[in-house]
């Protein structure tokens, strides 16, 4: 069911719908900013992926019989950091 508030938002939103030409919509100015906001939040989630990448320390195991010929004598890797 409907609250009263978003039945009049509705109604006025279809309003304004009729008033635009059809053929002449486009994103504006609104969508020029959400697009830019997207865009910005997209950089720095790769940002601080990066940061997070350069933190990890991987060393590949070898595969097959001599993992447990080489495990056996190489040091153990140290816990990782849970900060």
């Amino acid at each position: 069911m409907m609250s009263a508030t978003s039945t009049l938002a509705v109604t006025h939103f279809v309003t304004l719908a009729d008033t635009f030409d059809k053929n002449k919509v486009t994103p504006g100015v609104l969508g020029f900013i959400v697009f830019a906001l997207i865009g910005g939040a997209v950089w720095l989630l790769m940002k601080s992926m990066n940061k997070h990448m350069k933190k990890v320390d991987f060393e590949e195991q070898p595969e097959g019989g001599e993992a447990a010929t080489t495990a056996s004598a190489a040091p153990k890797a140290p816990k990782p950091k849970t900060s």
